[in-house]
């Protein structure tokens, strides 16, 4: 996600993430730094994972990835469950700009997980 300088900085930083286990990524969006750290708090491999923010700029955002088996591919949903911080202020950036750049960084994040599942790359990224 180098468009937006995206990293791990803390927490589990490579390999696979598990139940109860944090991350936290630095990035850049809408042209402020920000930190955000999320931790694993539900997990049904290889079916469901939540990502539920515990620090960072939300007032809470929780992300459930879901997979589904169809034939020889996998299908992929992401539900965003978000609160803005700000009150009134929030839910109009939120009407405006937010929404929309959290629906292209997830469309482009699954583009490049979809790439590197598909070719050997993915070996880059698992150790055993």
């Amino acid at each position: 996600m180098s468009k937006y300088d995206e990293k791990a900085v803390a927490g589990v930083m490579s390999g696979l993430i598990d139940l109860g286990e944090t991350v936290t990524w630095e990035a850049t969006h809408f042209g402020v730094r920000q930190n955000l750290t999320s931790q694993i708090t539900a997990f049904e491999r290889p079916w469901h994972f939540r990502d539920s923010m515990v620090k960072g700029v939300f007032k809470r955002f929780d992300h459930d990835h879901y997979f589904e088996a169809v034939g020889a591919e996998t299908l992929i949903k992401d539900i965003f469950d978000y609160d803005s911080p700000l009150g009134i202020l929030g839910t109009i950036a939120d009407a405006l700009f937010v929404e929309k750049h959290l629906r292209e960084m997830l469309e482009e994040r699954n583009d490049l997980i979809k790439r590197i599942a598909e070719s050997n790359d993915w070996r880059k990224f698992l150790t055993e």
